[in-house]
């Protein structure tokens, strides 16, 4: 068995981080003074119940959102202050999104969905395609590069999706509920690529509500009403192995 990746540099800081939303009249605290610490190559899970505030947690870490108070430091940089066009490109260059519906270009090939993202690196075209195909081969789909997403299954579009995710080289691979749409065979699968990324030092977050895929992580973040209840490190289940 092969060991995982040391733990690098911290990536990830939130000191007293809260978020609240108006409805109408009533204020809605989403997170509630979160303090979180999460270093280069971790595996981390966010689970807790819905309302819990994971899909809020997961806004902030990547720079979708900023908070209402406290500080967010990513790879050091302080982003709560960062105005829409600098929350942009810390996106586009830290952050790799992997979302439950794939949010593929219906209307275009796997390849052009994940030269994508480079489109706003203004690089030229023919690196974008070679940045792109390595990125396609790396999750096993070079074949499949110039199909439609119509013409693929629901696990080779995940793979596009976490192909496009890589393509920007980003510090952290952020998936929100990546497995939510997928059979049982093929989160096996997706989770088995998963791993396959934390091995080569990837720095991995899953937003996720079932338990399996919890377990499967290197550390499991627990939150219930906007605050962190556990925080624990566990073994690793290879039910998916």
């Amino acid at each position: 068995m092969t060991r995982p990746p040391q733990l690098g540099r911290e990536l990830i800081r939130f000191e007293g981080v809260s978020k609240a939303y108006r409805m109408g009249e009533n204020e809605f605290l989403a997170l509630n003074q979160v303090d979180l610490s999460i270093r280069a190559n971790d595996y981390v899970a966010i689970v807790g119940p819905s309302g819990s505030g994971k899909s809020t947690l997961m806004n902030i870490v990547g720079c979708l959102d900023v908070p209402s108070a406290g500080r967010y430091a990513l790879g050091g940089r302080d982003v709560a202050g960062m105005d829409e066009g600098e929350l942009a490109h810390e996106r586009n260059r830290s952050v790799g999104f992997v979302f439950q519906s794939f949010n593929l270009l219906p209307r275009v090939s796997a390849l052009a969905n994940v030269m994508q993202p480079l489109v706003y690196r203004f690089m030229p075209r023919r690196e974008r395609q070679q940045r792109a195909s390595e990125a396609l081969a790396r999750v096993g789909l070079s074949e499949r590069a110039h199909h439609l997403p119509s013409q693929l299954s629901g696990g080779q579009r995940q793979r596009v999706a976490i192909a496009r995710a890589l393509v920007t080289e980003p510090a952290i691979l952020l998936g929100d509920e990546p497995t939510g749409n997928l059979d049982s065979q093929t989160t096996v699968e997706i989770m088995a690529l998963f791993d396959a990324l934390h091995a080569e030092g990837h720095t991995l977050i899953l937003v996720t509500h079932e338990q399996d895929i919890a377990d499967h992580c290197a550390r499991s973040i627990r939150l219930v009403d906007g605050r962190i209840v556990e925080d624990c490190r566990q073994e690793r289940s290879h039910a998916h192995a």
